[in-house]
C-alpha cells in the first residue's frame, strides 16, 4: 500500500512545442490509504516478443537439469545470470509451422511471420497472403487499447540491405514482420529509432510536423519546450518522485544525444558488412540497445504495453564484431557439424543473448508500482530452427524471462521429447498469462505442460 497526500492522474502528460511527455509511475499517483491494485494505477503486465533467425549452435545452450543455476549456465545463456531467478529456458520445442511444405525445400526462410502466430504462412505474393493473427497483437487487443500506442513494432536490418526479400513463391510480408494485426494484415516494423522516439513524444494534437522537425534542426531536446511546467509539475512532488522525474528526464535526454550521433550517419556500407540506411545507428550494437531503450520508456510511461522486434532477417550476411567473431550469420549458422565451426557460431548467439540481457536488466533496474518494469513483464526471446545447418525445426530454443505480473516461475528449464511439443502450445500458455484464454492456438494442442 502506498499512502500520500496527492493523488495525480496516471495518464497526466505534459505538452509542449509538438511535444506530450508521457510520465512513469509515481507514488503521488497512487491515491492515499490505497492497495495499489484497487487503483488505476495498478501495473499491468507488459509484453514483448523478439526474433532471431538460424537459430543456435546445438550444444551450447541447453541447461542440465530442470533447474537454472547462474554458476552453471552453458555458454549461450550465461550473459542472463543476474536474472536468471525470472528466466525459464525452453529446449525441445517444435516449431513445426516454419517446416517447408512436403517436398519442397528452402522456403523456411521465408516465414519469420510465423514465430508468434505457430501458423504455417500461405505459400503467396499477392493480396491472397495468410498469416495466422500473431500473439502480441492478440495481448494489444486485451490490454492495449487505452494506451496511446496499442503496440510497438520495431526492428534491426533494413528489409532491402543485405538479404534476399522474399523467395520460393513467399510474399516479402512474411520476412518482413513478425507481428500480424489479422490473416492478411502484416505490420510495419519501424527500423529507425527516431522515428519511434517521434511516436512515443510527438504531440499527436499538433497539427503537422513541422514543428518537432524545426525543433530537432536547432538541437533542441523535447524537454527544453516543458522547462517550466515540467518545473512547476515538479513542485508539489515528494523528494522520491522528484528523484524519479529527474532519472526519467535524464533518460530521455541521453536517448536524444544518441539520435543526434546516428542521425550523422552516411548510409554506406559498415564494418559489419551492410548498407545502413541513413539516420540509423552504424553499428547493431548501438541500434538494438536505442531500441531496447526505448521500448523501455514506453512501458516506464505506459505509452505502449507491447511491443515486438526483430533483430534480422533470414540469409542475413551481417556480422557482430562484439561477438568476438567476424563470421557472417547466416555464413556461420551453415556450421557443417564442425566442432570449431560449431563453438565459432555460439559466439553470434551468446552475444545476442547478451543484448537481450541488456533490456532485461534495465527493466529490472526501473521501479514500476510495487515492484520493477520486470516483474510486470515477459519477455519472449526465440527463433524458428534448431540445428540450422539442416534448417531443422525442432529442438528450437525459446527463452522467457520477466514475472508476468507474478504469473511466470524462473530459474527453470523445461526440457520436452523430441517432435512432440509444437511452439502453438507455449503461444497458448503465454495468451493465458494475460487472461486471454483460447481453446487452440496455431498448431498447438492445448497449453504448454509445465509452464504455468
Amino acid at each position: 500500500m502506498f499512502i500520500t497526500k496527492k493523488h495525480i492522474s496516471r495518464r497526466t502528460v505534459l505538452r509542449g512545442a509538438g511535444v506530450a511527455l508521457g510520465l512513469p509511475l509515481l507514488d503521488s499517483m497512487i491515491p492515499a490509504q490505497t492497495p495499489l491494485a484497487r487503483t488505476a494505477a495498478n501495473p499491468k503486465t507488459r509484453f514483448t516478443g523478439i526474433f532471431v533467425p538460424h537459430g543456435m549452435a546445438p550444444g551450447w545452450w541447453v541447461p542440465d537439469g530442470d533447474k537454472l543455476n547462474a554458476a552453471n549456465l552453458p555458454t549461450i545463456i550465461q550473459p542472463l545470470a543476474k536474472v536468471i531467478d525470472q528466466t525459464v529456458v525452453l529446449s525441445g520445442m517444435w516449431s513445426r509451422s516454419a517446416e517447408p511444405p512436403e517436398g519442397v525445400t528452402g522456403a523456411d526462410h521465408w516465414v519469420a511471420a510465423a514465430y508468434m502466430a505457430a501458423e504455417k504462412p500461405k505459400k503467396a505474393t499477392g493480396a491472397d497472403i495468410h498469416n495466422g493473427i500473431t500473439i502480441d497483437q492478440l495481448i494489444a487487443q486485451k490490454i492495449g487499447q487505452e494506451n496511446l500506442l496499442p503496440s510497438l513494432q520495431q526492428a534491426i536490418e533494413d528489409p532491402g540491405a543485405n538479404s534476399s526479400n522474399c523467395g520460393e513463391g513467399y510474399s516479402c510480408a512474411y520476412t518482413n514482420s513478425i507481428s500480424w494485426a489479422s490473416h492478411s494484415v502484416p505490420l510495419p516494423m519501424e527500423l529507425n529509432p527516431q522515428v519511434v522516439f517521434e511516436r512515443l513524444f510527438g504531440d499527436v494534437q499538433a497539427k503537422t510536423p513541422q514543428q518537432r522537425a524545426q525543433r530537432r534542426d536547432q538541437d533542441k531536446s523535447i524537454l527544453d519546450s516543458i522547462t517550466q511546467s515540467l518545473a512547476s509539475f515538479k513542485k508539489d512532488l515528494g523528494a522520491a518522485d522528484r528523484q524519479r522525474i529527474d532519472e526519467y528526464a535524464d533518460s530521455v535526454r541521453e536517448i536524444e544525444r544518441r539520435l543526434e550521433i546516428a542521425s550523422k550517419s552516411t548510409g554506406e556500407i559498415n564494418q559489419e558488412g551492410i548498407v545502413v540506411p541513413t539516420g540509423v545507428p552504424d553499428s547493431f550494437d548501438e541500434h538494438v540497445k536505442l531500441q531496447f531503450d526505448l521500448q523501455a520508456l514506453a512501458y516506464q510511461a505506459d505509452i505502449t504495453r507491447v511491443s515486438s522486434l526483430l533483430y534480422a532477417r533470414d540469409l542475413t550476411g551481417r556480422s557482430y564484431p562484439l561477438s568476438g567473431t567476424n563470421t557472417s550469420f547466416h555464413g556461420g549458422s551453415h556450421h557443417a557439424e564442425n566442432p570449431d565451426r560449431i563453438k565459432d557460431y555460439s559466439l553470434i548467439n551468446r552475444y545476442h543473448v547478451q543484448c537481450l540481457a541488456y533490456f532485461v536488466e534495465k527493466l529490472k533496474s526501473i521501479k514500476d508500482g510495487d515492484g520493477t518494469l520486470l516483474d510486470h513483464t515477459l519477455v519472449l526471446y526465440g527463433t524458428n530452427m534448431g540445428d540450422s545447418n539442416q534448417h531443422l525445426h525442432y529442438d528450437v530454443p525459446h527463452i522467457l524471462v520477466g514475472g508476468a505480473g507474478g504469473k511466470l516461475k524462473g530459474g527453470r528449464h523445461l526440457a520436452f521429447k523430441t517432435k512432440t511439443t509444437t511452439t502453438g502450445s507455449m503461444m497458448q500458455s503465454i495468451l493465458g498469462m494475460y487472461d486471454i484464454k483460447v481453446d487452440k492456438f496455431g498448431d498447438g494442442n492445448g497449453p504448454l505442460p509445465g509452464l504455468v
